[in-house]
């Protein structure tokens, strides 16, 4: 019989505790987290232990933000429903569930991020497929007026985190999955910046409607080598919590240091 020794790591909240301490978080931030569960290792009650654990951190007067984006809620023509036959593309159009950001399930972000959105107290934004959720001090203010065509930009949840001079915490996953890079692409100036309509749908006047709006289309093909010359130019550590590769940065830092790299990069 052959033996396999296990490699992960049990972790209970106050492990957790303790070490996303050891990585920077303390009492009063606002925190903008994109999580990987299993890559910590065996989290004891799993994604609610997790998220105990950081508002347990941050307090009454922290924040906590983590996507809630649904973007299957989008035209299947963009690619979003790569696994359905195109002919079935007309039927997902006229029948795709209208969002709701009480009931619509977030779908692709991980069990951390679906469990948070319904968390109480939780504040989620109005955009039918890029949505944030929230909760604390700043959650309400985060989440409001999010924009259908401003996505990513001036007064989105993403740049009030900048305002508010807030922090990323990526835990076990890469600068591919730090949705705050789309803020310094529609900030930074490049030649290669478009804009593409993009359709969801939505409620208006409480009937389901399939509507169309212009947005600057995102790209993340380089997101990784971006972050992995911002880590190394400023000598970022990246901490451990469990088996799970952390990083905890200011937001500002890194947009501001990564608008002038894709003013240079992207051409």
């Amino acid at each position: 019989m052959t033996m396999i020794q296990e490699k992960r790591m049990i972790l209970t909240k106050d492990n957790l505790i303790e070490q996303f301490k050891n990585c920077g978080l303390t009492a009063g931030q606002t925190v903008f987290i994109h999580t990987s569960l299993k890559s910590m290792g065996f989290v004891v009650g799993g994604a609610e232990t997790l998220i105990r654990a950081l508002l347990e951190i941050v307090g009454d007067k922290g924040t906590l933000m983590m996507p809630s984006q649904t973007w299957k809620n989008l035209d299947p023509a963009t690619g979003v429903h790569w696994e359905e036959p195109v002919e079935w593309w007309p039927i997902i159009r006229d029948y795709w569930p209208a969002y709701d950001k009480v009931i619509t399930s977030t779908l692709t972000m991980g069990v951390v991020a679906e469990m948070f959105r319904k968390w109480p107290g939780a504040h989620r934004s109005d955009h039918p497929a890029r949505s944030i959720a929230a909760v604390g001090r700043h959650a309400e203010y985060l989440t409001a007026d999010h924009e259908l065509s401003n996505i990513f930009g001036s007064n989105s949840p993403v740049d009030k985190l900048y305002t508010l001079d807030g922090y990323i915490l990526l835990i076990g996953v890469g600068y591919d999955k730090n949705t705050s890079l789309h803020l310094a692409e529609t900030r930074a100036n490049f030649p290669t910046k478009k804009f593409t309509d993009e359709s969801s749908a939505i409620m208006i006047d409480g009937k389901r409607s399939w509507i169309t709006y212009t947005t600057q289309a995102v790209d993340d093909a380089d997101f990784i080598q971006l972050g992995n010359e911002y880590d190394k130019e400023n000598n970022n550590r990246i901490y451990k919590v469990g088996n799970a590769d952390v990083r905890f940065i200011k937001q500002r830092h890194l947009i501001d240091w990564s608008v002038k790299w894709m003013e240079k990069h992207r051409v």
